[in-house]
C-alpha cells in the first residue's frame, strides 16, 4: 500500500482499506499475509509498503523480528500507535525504498504486497528491495492480476499479467516463482457483483470524460465510489468473506492477485 497526504486514516479508495464496509478487502489482504507466515518463522522479515500495518503485526507471533516501512508518515505513526506497545520484535519505520538513505539493514524475507502497481519505473525499486535480502533470503510480492481487474483504480500506474510480472522480475532474481490468489464461491460473488456495478456507474460515461477530469477529482470520486461499489458487491444476506475464503494455487490466469517468489538477485548494474 501507497502513502497519502490526507493521512492514514482518510479513505482514499486505496487505503486504509480496512474497518466497516471493507470486510472483503481485509480478508483478501489477510490471505497474503497467511501464506508469508509459513515462511516468516524465527526469520527477520521487512514489510516493505506496510501500510496501517494490519498484516504486517500478524507476522510478530512467529518471525524474531518484523520491521514494517511505509513512506508515509501518518501511516508510520498510526502502526506504532496500533501495534507496537509491549511487541519487542516490532518496529515501524518511515522510510522510502526508492532513496533509502541510512536504511540499509538485511533481512531474511521481505514482503512488498501490493505495491508494484503503484510504481512507474520498478527496476530501481525492485532493486532496493534486492538489497535488503540477507544471503538465501526471499522476496515475496503480490500485485492484482490485470486479467481480473473490473475497475479504475487511479492510484495504480501499472498492472501486471503473470507474464508480465515473471519478466519484470527476472531483470532482478534469477530464480522467480509466480502463483495466484483465488477466491472460493463466496468470493467469486463478490466478484461478480462488483464487476455488475462498475459496469453500471462506467455507462453514465459514455464518452470517457472522466479521463478528462483533474486528478484530485477523479480521486475524491473514487473514494466515495469505492464505498458504493463495495455495498452493492455484496449478495444480500451473504456471510462476510473471511482469510479462509481465499487460497494460494499454482494457476494464475484466473487467480485475483498474483504471487511472486523471488531469490537469487542478479549482481546489480
Amino acid at each position: 500500500m501507497v502513502g497519502s497526504a490526507e493521512g492514514a486514516n482518510a479513505f482514499t479508495g486505496e487505503r486504509p482499506g480496512w474497518g466497516e464496509g471493507f470486510e472483503y478487502d481485509y480478508a483478501r489482504h489477510i490471505a497474503a499475509y497467511r501464506v508469508a507466515q509459513r515462511l516468516v518463522g524465527g526469520r527477520t522479515v521487512l514489510d516493505a509498503g506496510c501500510g496501517e500495518g494490519f498484516g504486517t503485526q500478524l507476522l510478530a507471533a512467529d518471525a524474531s523480528s518484523v520491521t514494517g516501512v511505509d513512506y508515509s508518515e501518518d501511516a508510520i505513526r498510526e502502526c506504532r500507535r496500533l501495534w507496537t506497545a509491549g511487541r519487542p520484535n516490532l518496529t515501524f519505520e518511515q522510510v522510502d525504498l526508492a532513496h533509502p538513505a541510512a536504511f540499509s539493514d538485511r533481512f531474511d524475507v521481505v514482503l512488498c504486497f501490493q505495491v508494484i502497481e503503484h510504481i512507474h519505473d520498478p527496476l530501481p525499486f525492485l532493486h532496493a528491495l534486492a538489497d535488503r535480502l540477507a544471503p538465501g533470503g526471499t522476496l515475496v510480492v503480490t500485485t492484482p492480476n490485470r486479467l481480473r481487474t473490473v475497475s479504475e483504480n487511479p492510484y495504480h500506474v501499472r498492472e501486471y499479467t503473470a507474464g508480465e510480472l515473471d519478466a519484470e522480475l527476472r531483470a532482478v532474481f534469477s530464480d522467480v516463482t509466480i502463483r495466484g490468489i483465488h477466491g472460493n464461491e463466496k468470493v467469486e460473488q463478490f466478484e461478480e457483483g462488483r464487476r455488475r456495478a462498475v459496469e453500471r456507474i462506467l455507462r453514465l460515461d459514455p464518452l470517457g470524460i472522466r479521463n478528462l477530469l483533474p486528478r484530485r477529482v477523479v480521486e475524491f470520486a473514487f473514494a466515495r465510489l469505492a464505498r458504493l461499489v463495495r455495498r452493492h458487491a455484496k449478495p444480500e444476506g451473504a456471510a462476510p468473506v473471511l482469510p479462509e475464503d481465499f487460497s494460494e494455487q499454482d494457476a494464475v490466469d484466473r487467480a485475483l492477485d498474483l504471487l511472486a517468489f523471488c531469490r537469487d538477485p542478479r549482481p546489480s548494474r
